[in-house]
């Protein structure tokens, strides 16, 4: 990630080898500000309160915070308590529970002593494989970009985005926003439209940020204005992340995908979902039946953060006193409604035949 000209991951090891660096998303834009976690708990905070966020993070997040577990208490009851409590914090993104499973059937029949150390390596391979992977996703993705591009010789391509799936929510690289940094490194002429994304403004305060830091040509847009763009044929594709994704294609990304989906469906524009192999849930079928969907706190509805006049940075309130909110943080986007999945591995159908070529043995 490049800020301020300084390449940047999101989360590290600092030099001590026993506490863990982040950077602190929930200041960003207006803010740059760095976290050490020290503990479970801090890491476990850290996920909860979305300091750090987006599937892929928040795996490598919680791999490391097993490691600072262990390093308290390497006993058996301990792995077991930092397990759930790490696991309890996003309950819609599979990445975490799969690196925390990965973690501790590395580390669970190891002497206690070398667990710590185990954990620690284990995490930190789960973090260059995360950049290994966006970085693939990326040139999968440029190769559609390209194709594209082609179709209309001289003319800016037109993408549109949906919450945050680029640097900040992964290692490095990200997910649906790595073709768009391959494609602006090509020398593609590419402008983003970026979606808001209420109600925690993911799009407005994280996409924005990193594409401003990497020079991406973007325009950020209420989240209602995605259709009327792709009905006066300003959108040439869609594309996003998804925190989970089915055998059969159906994908849970942030709460107005499917939206977004629907209207890429109606007008004929491309909708393409980016994933690495670690957010495919392989043991569930029907998305909108079996993922289970994180509601948060009705004050991310009701309330809203930015920086006051004086640069501080203020929550203030939106809706009138007693008035209820309602916040579910994701919704399912059918399979039917995805042009093709981008991973790490090529490109496929949205279908379970799909992935199943890609991802066989």
């Amino acid at each position: 990630m490049n800020i301020d000209g300084k390449a940047w991951r999101t989360i590290w090891l600092e030099p001590d080898g026993r506490a863990v660096g982040v950077i602190d998303q929930t200041l960003l834009p207006h803010q740059f500000t760095t976290r050490t976690l020290r503990s479970c708990a801090e890491a476990a905070e850290a996920i909860r309160t979305m300091v750090v966020r987006g599937a892929p993070l928040i795996g490598v997040t919680g791999a490391y915070g097993l490691m600072l577990a262990l390093q308290a208490d390497p006993s058996d009851g301990a792995l077991a308590a930092a397990f759930e409590q790490l696991n309890a914090t996003r309950p819609t993104a599979i990445n975490l529970r799969w690196a925390l499973e990965r973690v501790r059937a590395k580390v669970q029949q190891l002497p206690p002593a070398e667990r710590a150390e185990a954990a620690r390596l284990e995490a930190a391979a789960i973090a260059d494989e995360d950049v290994a992977m966006g970085e693939a996703i990326g040139e999968h993705g440029l190769a559609i970009f390209r194709q594209l591009a082609a179709a209309r010789p001289g003319a800016r391509l037109n993408v549109l985005t949906h919450c945050n799936a680029g640097w900040l929510a992964t290692v490095d690289w990200g997910t649906a926003l790595a073709p768009i940094y391959k494609a602006h490194r090509a020398g593609l002429n590419i402008h983003v439209w970026v979606d808001e994304t209420r109600p925690r403004n993911q799009g407005a305060s994280l996409t924005a940020y990193e594409l401003g830091q990497e020079g991406v040509p973007h325009t950020v847009i209420v989240d209602n204005a995605g259709g009327h763009l792709m009905q006066h044929g300003q959108v040439d594709a869609v594309i996003v992340g998804t925190d989970r994704t089915t055998r059969r294609g159906d994908v849970c990304n942030k709460i107005g995908t499917y939206l977004k989906a629907l209207a890429a469906h109606d007008n004929g524009v491309p909708f393409y979902v980016a994933l690495p192999a670690s957010t495919i849930d392989w043991t569930i079928g029907d998305g909108v039946a079996e993922i289970p969907i994180e509601a948060r706190s009705a004050e991310e509805v009701t309330h809203i953060q930015g920086r006051a006049p004086d640069g501080a940075i203020i929550t203030v309130q939106l809706t009138p006193t007693g008035s209820a909110g309602f916040n579910p943080a994701f919704d399912v986007t059918p399979a039917r409604l995805v042009t093709a999945l981008i991973t790490e591995r090529g490109v496929a159908a949205a279908t379970e035949a799909g992935l199943g070529q890609l991802y066989a043995g």
